[in-house]
């Protein structure tokens, strides 16, 4: 069934408010990340803090399910949020969701622990992280279509990447900080007040993020959408009546992304520390070193996608991850540091370029009427699944199994699931955001 498109006015791209755009997404993406960031690697810290002691593996287990429960809200808010940015502006929503963010990873910096009021410590870490994913359901896929919508139709993924860049970026900044309150603080002092320094951060960032993104205008694709005279429409039924096959296509695509994002920015410094053996301060430098490199890649692989396009890509993608799985999973095991950053460097390749190609198909994938909302569901519908829960599935696995190589046998298993989705997607690099599929 075919559906009205609206196309985009054939307007030059303005690169000085280009700029703009991306660096007030950037900034907003930037506290997204640096929270879901400072959770992960403080994850062995904030165990010790919220749950009772006695069983440390336990404690482990119950932080990354507090980890994966906030996923749970994620779709919801992408719904929520992706209808009212389909109807009332991409802008708008955007500076909602950078203010709720903030507002939420703060309040993680200042929640009692269990030792001060007990069960209800782990419960209210819960109520925020829940506050934090909702609002994280409509942050990503909104910041991504805004940067896409201003664009040059050629040039997409090259400019699209510096959304993934700031993502990355933020876990570096992450790792960063706490590698350097590892050296700066006793371990009595993190456990006192040090842990939740990183999570106070976000309070003036947010701040920062939401000026930037009041100070800009519309998208030009919403603006030329919103100047036309169309029926009252609903994002959700119109995403699921006129674009399921794609979302089912391209969920399964980024469960890879998602899966292979965790492993490698979360869920490795612990690996690296229960697994192999490594001190935090080795670990997070580890980390360090592998989040700048990908943060400098991201830009790289934009431009290869616009080059190769979006399927070639995909295929790359795929390739990446299953052949350098394995061995990343037994460098980082090694509990040194070079081996360990090599590790991580290798993971973060097909992390990488799953992550650029994502930024840019959400947009492409979808006309501008339902973008945000398809984008956003089915993007925290992936990531719910496949993302949320890649901590815990790991560190379950090698309780279970006995293996530590279990979480890259899984992360080969859902490499090949992406592959079989992403290559049922139409080529969409070389064409306007507007322009059918064909």
């Amino acid at each position: 069934m075919s559906i009205t498109t609206y196309p985009q006015p054939a307007v030059p791209v303005d690169l000085r408010t280009l700029r703009k755009v991306i660096a007030a997404s950037a900034i907003g993406n930037f506290v997204e990340w640096f929270d879901f960031a400072v959770y992960g690697f403080l994850a062995v810290t904030i165990a010790s803090l919220f749950f009772p002691p006695g069983n440390p593996t336990l404690a482990l287990l119950q932080t990354f399910a507090v980890f994966a429960v906030s996923f749970a809200l994620r779709p919801l808010g992408g719904i929520v949020f992706g209808i009212l940015g389909d109807r009332i502006g991409r802008k708008r929503v955007l500076s909602i969701t950078v203010l709720l963010m903030a507002g939420a990873t703060t309040l993680i910096g200042l929640l009692p622990t269990y030792a001060s009021i007990g069960l209800l410590a782990p419960l209210l870490l819960a109520l925020a992280r829940c506050l934090q994913g909702f609002s994280a359901g409509g942050e990503y896929a909104g910041a991504c279509a805004f940067v896409m919508e201003h664009a040059p139709t050629e040039q997409k993924a090259r400019y699209g990447s510096f959304v993934p860049v700031s993502t990355f970026a933020a876990f570096a900044c992450a790792a960063g900080l706490v590698f350097g309150m590892g050296v700066w603080l006793d371990e009595a002092q993190m456990q006192a007040w040090g842990w939740r320094l990183p999570f106070l951060i976000a309070a003036p960032l947010g701040l920062v993020g939401l000026y930037m993104r009041l100070r800009l205008d519309e998208s030009p694709a919403f603006q030329a959408l919103a100047a036309q005279a169309h029926p009252e429409h609903s994002p959700l039924r119109e995403t699921l009546r006129e674009h399921g096959g794609t979302v089912l296509c391209l969920s399964a695509f980024i469960s890879a992304t998602a899966l292979s994002f965790y492993m490698f920015t979360t869920y490795l410094t612990t690996y690296m520390q229960v697994v192999g053996g490594a001190a935090r301060p080795t670990a997070l430098l580890a980390s360090l070193v592998a989040l700048f490199f990908a943060a400098l890649l991201c830009p790289l692989v934009g431009r290869y996608s616009d080059r190769v396009g979006r399927r070639r890509t995909i295929l790359t993608a795929g390739i990446a991850l299953i052949v350098a799985v394995y061995p990343a999973f037994t460098l980082a095991a090694s509990g040194t540091l070079w081996a360990s950053a090599v590790g991580a460097i290798l993971l973060a390749i097909g992390a990488v370029i799953c992550g650029v190609v994502t930024a840019v198909l959400l947009s492409e994938q979808f006309p501008t009427r339902v973008r945000y909302t398809a984008s956003a569901f089915t993007y925290n519908l992936a990531y719910t699944v496949f993302g949320g829960t890649a901590p815990l599935v790991a560190t379950w696995l090698i309780e279970v199994t006995g293996n530590r190589m279990s979480p890259a046998y899984y992360l080969i298993a859902i490499a090949l699931l992406a592959l079989a989705g992403g290559l049922s997607l139409p080529e969409s690099s070389k064409r306007s955001l507007d322009e059918p599929m064909k």
